[in-house]
């Protein structure tokens, strides 16, 4: 195994850091069933050549990939999908109904995001968004089966984070890929206690009710494990959706105390800070409130940002 597949599971999952941000920050994963392979997310463009790195890893040629499966559309997520599929000659993408005219045209995903980043930190951050032929994307509503060589990867229509969202259940394996449905849990904060997580909101359509709905979705499949983007496996999934569901309705109380106050998105970084500090010291985790910033700084900007959007909405 190269650096590039981080780890691979007994039922020929791989997972895949992307490098985007930081190291064991974004990932994606490989699902090998009798010799062909599906994709679950891709990251941006300039995680291609680990992907294809991955596929050697396996023992598999680009030829053998038979589909690409984007939770969504987001481009830490998919930013690279249309450079993936022109290296993989018999691949399909399936993505939520939702998702699959960003796909096809990327203009419009290109113009939001530059207008939020501008183009030349789009260009570094992300490369130029290639379309992908109409004929090779599949729309996969809820229940969607992708076939990969006899194995079941059932697509679940999980919005929350986003509406264009879809979570896969691995029947084989019995464990579901997540995208950022079931949150967010960095290996740094691992502790005795096991893995800490908390949800992302994202802009813009972060729906709490929605969120809650997806969680307990995931949950009644009774899964083993779930495969995180952001970032790898984790187990004791009850633990995990319970503390999931605290802190959504946590952050929905927050948002609503700082609406209205003169500084409204400083109040919340303010507060969602705090309590993942102290969710995370109860975790047994010792390194301090900065210590913390210095990790999550992005993903409380994003939550902070979301729980806004969701305010005025």
């Amino acid at each position: 195994m190269t650096d590039n597949a981080s780890m691979t599971d007994n039922h020929g999952i791989h997972t895949i850091d992307t490098g985007f941000v930081r190291p064991r920050f974004d990932a994606t994963y490989l699902i090998v069933e009798r010799g062909r392979g599906a994709f679950v997310d891709c990251g941006t463009n300039h995680a291609v050549p680990r992907m294809l790195a991955a596929l050697g890893d396996a023992g598999l040629a680009p030829a053998d990939v038979d589909w690409l499966i984007l939770t969504h559309v987001h481009l830490d997520h998919a930013g690279g999908a249309g450079e993936l599929i022109a290296q993989l000659p018999n691949a399909r993408l399936a993505v939520h109904p939702r998702g699959a005219r960003h796909m096809i045209d990327p203009a419009q995903l290109w113009a939001g995001a530059s207008a939020v980043y501008g183009e030349e930190v789009m260009e570094r951050t992300y490369g130029r968004l290639r379309p992908i032929p109409a004929g090779r994307v599949v729309q996969a509503p809820d229940g969607h089966v992708v076939d990969l060589a006899g194995r079941v990867l059932r697509c679940l229509d999980t919005p929350g984070h986003a509406r264009h969202h879809l979570c896969v259940y691995d029947e084989r394996a019995s464990v579901c890929f997540t995208g950022d449905t079931f949150g967010l849990s960095y290996r740094e904060f691992d502790t005795a206690q096991g893995p800490f997580i908390l949800p992302t909101t994202s802009p813009v359509q972060f729906d709490p009710e929605a969120l809650h709905a997806s969680i307990d979705r995931l949950v009644a499949l009774r899964p083993e494990a779930m495969y995180l983007t952001h970032y790898g496996r984790v187990a004791t999934v009850e633990r995990l959706a319970a503390d999931l569901h605290a802190q959504i309705d946590a952050m929905v109380a927050l948002a609503r105390a700082a609406d209205g106050q003169p500084d409204r998105h400083a109040a919340m970084t303010e507060a969602l800070t705090d309590l993942y500090a102290v969710r995370a010291e109860a975790h047994g985790w010792t390194q301090g409130r900065d210590a913390l910033y210095e990790l999550l700084g992005m993903d409380i900007e994003l939550n902070a940002q979301g729980l806004a959007v969701w305010l005025d909405r």
